[in-house]
């Protein structure tokens, strides 16, 4: 090459434009998981009141679906080779089904009597295999808008952004939920119920069009993501599935995060459990006003997250990944433990204004620990394809971000199971729920924290203790992580040098050599300092090399 190569002033990224059309679909995607992941076991336990061992069986069947179901559709993605590239036209074409099945799973068959043997059974049914075609077409779109990202940009500092944007974007889709669809289906059901004449049934069709609703604004979001560009290089060698499932495991950078994220599932509780808690506990199953503590707490929990993501790239880029990642998970950790200890010593005066503000500086510190830890998990596992494409020259973002999808749809059916598993134990299920909310709507001298004593701990305990422990077990498998942040800025360099040999020689990326990226980088004067063996073995190099 005739002249020495030098790093773009204009990095080969994303634009403004494609930024925002990008984010207002990862708002769009993210209502619509937590439609399904907050509202779903709501409506299927306390509104047509499914039992709570049903919902459990039905989240574990799907989740051993979604082990499989996963890494196929990121091999699918990996596969597809477009004029819009491997990734954009699932953006395109699949939030409009996943309209169709989030729908599915709210329009359950209603019967006259659903507590009958047949009828119950009908009813579990239609929830399972609603939830199971939801999943799948929700992986095909999920799949793809996580690893478009590693495809927009080609800038460390811009796919961390952007992967920071992306997380808070997700919360704010998740707190959308969270403060509209009980809420407003609540009140919608109590006008319903004088034309409908029973108070289950005017609470179904209330949670049903509120669902509605909200799952087509959210596709209409979703559909944005669209508008995105893929501008990174791809090579045309690709792995077979059999391939994927052992890239997944023998690649060490990221099976320490896919290990580290499938312990800190139960974190998921807290959004799965709190439209319990805010409901009753709080609310006494809207009876009275609880919007200003669903704020007030939703804020603390939601607040902390998003501010700790807007500054986790910042972070990253000043201290180390790993220990930044593991200090997060401590700092979620022993507050999410002393919200139950919080419970235990106020048990009857938590909406008090004092033990309100105790829950909200709890809340807050979990929240920005979690945020730092969602952000830096997406991009520690775009920084484990870098280090796939570095050592074997195939770049597998669909199938890297299937491990990041099958993990939060583990840790949201890990939570419904252990829900499902201590509202069983306790009692609190079907008829007994129903019971509740007929009891807490007819007599207004009941409060649920003080004559449902027992139901309210362990509200409390799932909230608090499954999360503590999930957060803490997670820096087990990451405490020796290898890709470390100079380890990663080598690799970087040696793939920007190869991708500028590839164009010049008008080749597959694949097909430059090692010794062809060293040659061109010493005519250049670029130092390609060796990445440590520990992460690259001259074995595994010369296996595709």
């Amino acid at each position: 090459m005739s002249q020495k190569l030098k790093k773009p002033r204009n990095p080969n990224t994303y634009t403004p434009k494609e930024r925002n059309m990008y984010l207002l679909g990862m708002v769009g995607q993210n209502m619509i998981y937590n439609i399904i992941n907050t509202g779903l076991v709501f409506y299927l336990n306390n509104i047509i009141f499914i039992p709570q061992w049903a919902t459990g069986i039905i989240f574990t069947v799907a989740r051993v679906w979604d082990a499989i179901n996963d890494p196929m559709m990121g091999t699918i993605c990996d596969h597809t080779r477009s004029k819009w590239g491997k990734c954009k036209p699932y953006l395109m074409f699949v939030p409009g089904v996943v309209m169709i099945t989030t729908i599915l799973t709210f329009v359950n068959i209603q019967y006259t009597d659903a507590t009958t043997p047949t009828g119950q059974t009908l009813m579990i049914a239609w929830a399972g295999i609603a939830y199971i075609l939801w999943g799948m077409s929700y992986t095909a779109g999920d799949i793809p808008l996580w690893g478009v990202t590693a495809l927009m940009t080609d800038d460390e500092k811009h796919r961390a952004s952007l992967l920071s944007l992306a997380r808070i974007a997700a919360g704010l889709g998740g707190a959308l939920v969270l403060l509209t669809i009980v809420p407003i289906s609540q009140e919608l059901g109590k006008a319903l119920a004088t034309s409908v004449g029973n108070v289950s049934t005017a609470n179904q069709y209330g949670f049903i069009i509120v669902g509605v609703v909200l799952t087509i604004i959210s596709t209409l979001l979703f559909q944005c993501a669209g508008a995105v560009k893929e501008r990174v290089p791809q090579s045309e060698r690709h792995y077979s599935l059999k391939e994927n499932f052992q890239v997944m495991w023998r690649n060490k950078p990221f099976r320490k995060i896919l290990v580290s994220a499938v312990l800190r599932s139960p974190f998921q509780l807290l959004t799965l459990v709190a439209m319990n808690l805010l409901s009753y506990y709080f609310g006494n199953f809207g009876r009275d006003s609880y919007i200003v503590q669903m704020i007030f707490l939703g804020g603390a929990i939601f607040g902390g997250q998003f501010i700790a993501m807007a500054f986790a790239p910042a972070l990253a880029a000043k201290y180390e990944k790993k220990r930044l990642f593991n200090v997060s998970n401590v700092i979620s950790g022993i507050p999410f433990a002393l919200i139950f200890v919080v419970y235990l010593m106020a048990p009857q005066s938590l909406d008090n204004w004092g033990w309100m503000f105790v829950l909200f500086v709890l809340f807050l510190l979990a929240g920005a620990g979690t945020g730092v830890v969602n952000v830096l998990q997406s991009v520690m596992i775009a920084d484990c394809i870098d280090y796939e494409e570095y050592t074997t020259g195939v770049r597998p973002d669909g199938v890297f971000f299937s491990g990041q999808s099958f993990a939060t749809k583990l840790g949201g059916g890990v939570s419904a199971i252990l829900q499902s598993v201590v509202f069983t134990i306790v009692g609190f299920s079907d008829e007994v729920i129903k019971q509740v909310n007929e009891m807490l709507t007819a007599n207004p001298s009941m409060t649920f924290k003080a004559d449902y004593a027992e139901y309210a701990a362990a509200m409390f305990f799932l909230v608090s203790i499954p999360p503590a422990i999930g957060c803490l077990l997670s820096i087990i498998p990451t405490w020796k992580y290898p890709l470390t942040n100079k380890e990663h800025a080598k690799i970087l360099e040696f793939l920007r040098v190869r991708r500028i040999v590839a164009k010049e020689k008008g080749i597959d990326v694949g097909k430059v050599t090692e010794a062809e990226v060293i040659e061109t980088a010493e005519k250049s004067g670029i130092n390609l300092e060796p990445v440590s063996e520990d992460l690259a073995s001259v074995t595994a190099r010369a296996r595709i090399y």
